[in-house]
């Protein structure tokens, strides 16, 4: 087993002598327990989770699917760039949704606004899906629908070689397609890249980089 457990534990005792867990000597990516759990990772709006070391590569297509809940109208969802111009990004910005693709001629961006200004900041899980075909990009939240034009038609491919950031991105790596550095607050589920027929589904727990990150446990009510 090379990954932690998903779990709360408490009143250890070794030889009878109960462990005092809330004065540790050391921990790591450990965090209070929940009163009431839901399935979803938990992002605390400091760190970000890093998959994919080998780089991502985007490429002509790709759909994006998450659900995330959150009641800050900032953060990061989701960046994969090159070191080059080429990249792709999702966000949350004054409580919109933002969704950026560079093809390598310049940066395109669907945007849902919802009607009421905190209503996908409100704490309840809401669907998003992000797709790019080509050069067409649209974005679904709770099944609205935004598509954008593209002026760049000619541009179809977003050569990217990077990993996939998800919920923010380290101070010293570039994103082509994130105009925020604000790092996402609250609980992604579900996050599932497709290309083609072939569909790949992330888990948390096995990212390469995991900061401010807890997996498989998202809170409803803080203990």
């Amino acid at each position: 087993v090379t990954h932690s457990i998903p779990a709360c534990i408490g009143s250890m005792t070794i030889n009878s002598k109960q462990l005092d867990n809330e004065s540790p000597v050391s921990i790591f990516a450990v965090n209070k327990c929940y009163v009431t759990v839901q399935d979803g990772t938990f992002f605390d709006g400091s760190g970000f989770a890093a998959l994919v070391r080998e780089g991502y590569k985007v490429r002509s297509d790709v759909n994006i699917t998450l659900e995330f809940r959150t009641t800050v109208a900032h953060g990061v969802l989701l960046g994969v760039s090159s070191a080059k111009v080429d990249a792709i990004g999702l966000e949350i910005v004054n409580g919109k949704v933002l969704f950026h693709v560079n093809n390598g001629a310049g940066r395109v961006t669907a945007t849902y606004e919802p009607r009421g200004t905190n209503s996908l900041c409100d704490g309840k899980w809401h669907k998003l899906q992000a797709n790019k075909s080509k050069h067409r990009i649209s974005l679904i939240i709770d099944g609205n629908l935004v598509q954008t034009d593209n002026p760049y038609i000619q541009s179809t491919s977003a050569d990217t070689n990077n990993p996939i950031y998800v919920g923010g991105y380290p101070a010293d790596v570039k994103q082509n397609c994130l105009t925020s550095k604000s790092s996402f607050h609250g609980c992604l589920r579900n996050l599932v890249l497709t290309k083609g027929q072939q569909a790949e589904w992330f888990d948390f727990s096995r990212a390469f980089d995991l900061r401010g990150v807890f997996p498989h446990s998202c809170p409803g009510a803080e203990h």
